[in-house]
């Protein structure tokens, strides 16, 4: 895939740009509640929270913030109770699109994120219609800079890694959800910083677009669809030229 740019690149540039906005936060705060009411407030014995928490403090989000979205969660302050929901349908040129939703509405969040798919050249699917197609995987990203392709492999094979690939200017590491925390760890013991460090849904295959109209509508789907308060997550297996990538912004 070296000169392309996936969606998953995409999707963290977007973050990034929720995040200098203050608008992420409300979302990991939903993602922290949801962790702790499940699994409880001890980050220490709760994966989930750890990731969500993680994931906070990566986006700058104020440790009363973290604090808070615990305790709402794991009981201990008044909190609203939202229900976790999966949405799956396809985008223009019939990219498959995979939703994790969280909200306290789900008739309120169907029909808007139905419009949304339906704004954009696409429509809302029925269950499983497309699940299958991604999997379930932790996934690093580093900077291809200062890095020894061939060491860094080695490395993150002898971590534990499932995978390794080059790209044009990153490195990325695919590892099993359960070996996700050893395999960071063990590198960041080595000296590696991540950009990017999460588990996350990976696609099995990539769809490539070439035509820039298509691309476009695609990244206007996944955009409008990540700004709704109520989508967590959003996942796509489109692949598009760098080139184009940067054409489009």
């Amino acid at each position: 895939m070296a000169g392309h740019s996936k969606w998953a690149n995409t999707k963290h540039r977007k973050a990034r740009a929720d995040a200098a906005k203050g608008k992420i936060f409300t979302k990991i705060s939903k993602e922290i509640m949801v962790a702790a009411r499940f699994g409880g407030g001890d980050i220490n014995n709760n994966f989930r929270l750890r990731l969500a928490v993680q994931k906070g403090r990566e986006a700058n989000m104020p440790t009363d913030n973290i604090q808070r979205a615990i305790q709402k969660g794991a009981g201990g302050l008044d909190g609203v109770d939202y229900e976790e929901i999966i949405y799956e349908g396809y985008g223009p040129a019939g990219v498959a699109v995979l939703l994790e939703i969280l909200t306290d509405n789900r008739n309120r969040t169907a029909g808007e994120v139905r419009h949304i798919f339906s704004r954009h050249g696409g429509s809302l699917g029925e269950s499983g219609c497309v699940a299958w197609m991604f999997r379930r995987r932790g996934y690093l990203v580093l900077s291809a800079e200062e890095h020894d392709e061939e060491q860094l492999m080695l490395l993150s094979l002898e971590a534990g890694a499932e995978d390794f690939a080059a790209e044009e200017d990153t490195f990325e590491i695919y590892t099993s959800p359960e070996d996700f925390e050893h395999v960071k760890e063990k590198m960041e013991a080595e000296g590696i910083k991540f950009t990017t460090a999460e588990v996350t849904m990976i696609p099995e295959n990539y769809l490539e677009i070439s035509d820039s109209d298509e691309a476009g509508k695609a990244m206007g789907l996944m955009d409008a669809l990540l700004d709704h308060d109520d989508v967590q997550n959003a996942y796509s297996n489109f692949d598009i030229s760098s080139e184009l990538a940067g054409a489009l912004g």
